[in-house]
């Protein structure tokens, strides 16, 4: 079984990015204490106020899973409807 990573950046709408910013560090906190939560990182990138760059990586797929699934039903899930996803995920089909 191999881990699971998420590479790549979100971007946040203007009228969004007060809420994100602010649930942010408790999406960080809850995420890293979620079992089989190997890496997270999200950063804010310093050229463009709307872009974070986000980095993950989870033991198994199931790990993974669990992680959609509590964001899917969470505060952050609700924070970020509206952003714009540009991720490449590897480990799922292995």
């Amino acid at each position: 079984m191999s881990k699971v990573v998420l590479k790549g950046y979100i971007i946040v709408p203007d009228s969004d990015l007060t809420a994100v910013k602010e649930e942010l560090p408790i999406h960080i906190d809850l995420t890293r204490k979620e079992a089989g939560c190997l890496i997270f990182e999200v950063t804010q990138d310093e050229a463009s106020k709307n872009r974070f760059d986000v980095y993950e990586e989870f033991i198994d797929k199931e790990s993974f899973a669990h992680h959609q699934e509590r964001v899917r039903n969470s505060k952050w899930g609700s924070v970020t409807k509206n952003v714009e996803r540009f991720y490449e995920i590897t480990g799922l089909d292995e």
